[in-house]
């Protein structure tokens, strides 16, 4: 069976994910999504950053739009506590799927520094790593770091060219805390829930 992994702050969860989401489960032939936020990001830091209760149930809201896989919404990195390492929930993850391919989910940023990552050589080999681009030229960029991670690392890559949503976390938090309207941007529900929550208030 082939699962995908896709992690993240998730600061909140917007259409941008859910888009990229429904496309690589169609690319790779997911039977089943794994979406995991993050306790603490070891790459970034997301200022202000929701509580992990929050951001685990607008994941849970959304995961109800996403098409044709079985979505499951993991709270083991925020159950684990501190930094996020993705080692640390492939290995997780490949000892509760032994039998299965795991193909770790990232956008460009991510997928362009991945062989800096706490323990990276792990990272590629218990998953597949798979990315998008989010930028114009995005895509070239990305097939020449993969061939560059497959001939020095002997990393499994697929590199998806789904067209790019220019959304991101950041800008919506902004938008909420000068008061804009962002339900187009986000999820059916989350909207609601981050209006019932109080979050972001503060821009």
């Amino acid at each position: 069976m082939n699962i995908g992994i896709y992690g993240g702050t998730f600061n909140p969860i917007h259409c941008g994910h859910i888009h990229i989401l429904n496309a690589f489960i169609d690319m790779l032939e997911l039977s089943q999504i794994i979406v995991i936020p993050t306790a603490q990001p070891p790459h970034k830091t997301a200022q202000p950053l929701a509580p992990g209760a929050d951001r685990l149930r607008m994941c849970e809201i959304a995961a109800g739009q996403m098409k044709a896989a079985d979505v499951l919404v993991s709270d083991m990195e925020l159950r684990r506590g501190g930094r996020s390492y993705s080692s640390d929930t492939l290995r997780e993850l490949h000892a509760q799927y032994p039998e299965d391919c795991l193909h770790f989910l990232m956008g460009e940023d991510m997928f362009l520094t991945v062989e800096n990552w706490h323990e990276a050589e792990t990272v590629m080999r218990l998953a597949v790593l798979c990315a998008s681009p989010r930028s114009a030229d995005g895509f070239h960029r990305l097939r020449e770091h993969a061939e560059f991670l497959e001939t020095c690392y002997g990393a499994r890559t697929r590199i998806a060219d789904i067209p790019y949503m220019p959304v991101s976390s950041t800008e919506i938090r902004k938008k909420i805390g000068r008061g804009e309207d962002v339900a187009w941007l986000l999820p059916l529900g989350v909207p609601a829930y981050i209006k019932k929550r109080k979050l972001y208030q503060g821009g």
